[in-house]
């Protein structure tokens, strides 16, 4: 009888486990019909003509056509050349990204293996520099970058990505989880100078949290539109926010002229950096916490 209740109790328990499965799955199934609809109505619209009016969820027969017409003349004229601004814009994520994961994390590793006086106050210094918006030493940088020449110039635009507090922030607290002083100690031990045993043993650790900082590094510098359009008035130097920031006046001054499906194909070939850099690094994000440490 005991035996029976059992398995009756046994029974009950992988039900309710069930039940629960099933509705977890049905809430991440309509969370990810969610999130991707907005891409497809996207890819719709960017099929359609140049009215565009109602909700489609049919694609029509222009999206040959929409593509042709960003690297006509006509466009071209209007607004600037796409296959520069998108040259542009992977010129300057690139090289902000590669320095800000880089040197944050150096910032970071310095901060957290060394002890000497300034350590706790140059944290916290780097801590306030991070709640500090851009806008709010705007003029004062464009006066700046104004006096020594350096406005039409992606070096404004990539070099102060080498102090991101942000990225940097993220790097201590996951290397104060991730990173065993021990390591450091036993290549030190060992001969290995600090800059090797950064390169070849910390680094390799932080490849999750590179990963993920190195996704928003990049996607935080292809977006960004306030630093561009404040320093950049050469036709030549545009980025991909800067054309599409014109291509939205355009349509917001000529609602009945503008070409809505030319915009939306310029958003989708847009986005697609953002999508190849987040599939490249998004299997190191879910890896190894501590890749080759030692367990204390």
């Amino acid at each position: 009888m005991a035996r029976i209740e059992g398995l009756a109790g046994e029974s009950d328990d992988q039900r309710t486990l069930l039940v629960r499965r099933v509705v977890a799955y049905v809430v991440l199934c309509f969370l990810v019909f969610i999130s991707l609809l907005p891409f497809y109505l996207l890819l719709i619209n960017a099929t359609r003509g140049k009215t565009q009016s109602g909700l489609r969820v049919i694609p029509e027969g222009l999206l040959a056509r929409n593509f042709r017409n960003i690297f006509t003349d006509n466009f071209k004229t209007n607004y600037g050349s796409f296959l520069r601004a998108f040259g542009n814009s992977i010129f300057v994520s690139f090289f902000t990204t590669v320095l800000s994961v880089y040197f944050s994390a150096l910032t970071a590793y310095a901060i957290h293996v060394y002890d000497f006086r300034l350590k706790k106050p140059l944290h916290t210094f780097i801590l306030i520099i991070m709640m500090v918006p851009t806008q709010a030493s705007a003029i004062g940088l464009y006066r700046m970058l104004k006096g020594f020449g350096l406005t039409d110039s992606f070096i404004p635009l990539i070099i102060p990505g080498i102090a991101a507090p942000a990225v940097y922030f993220f790097m201590i607290q996951y290397m104060a989880s991730s990173l065993p002083l021990e390591i450091v100690e036993a290549a030190r031990m060992d001969g290995c100078g600090e800059y090797r045993t950064f390169n070849t043993i910390v680094l390799p650790i932080l490849k999750p949290a590179l990963a993920v900082q190195a996704i928003f590094s990049f996607v935080a510098s292809w977006n960004n539109l306030f630093l561009p359009q404040m320093l950049l008035d050469k036709q030549e130097m545009k980025t991909i926010p800067v054309l599409l920031q014109m291509i939205k006046a355009n349509i917001a001054s000529n609602p009945m002229t503008a070409d809505s499906g030319l915009m939306n194909m310029f958003m989708v070939l847009a986005i697609l950096p953002v999508v190849v850099v987040y599939l490249l690094l998004s299997k190191n994000i879910v890896g190894g916490v501590s890749l080759g440490a030692v367990k204390g």
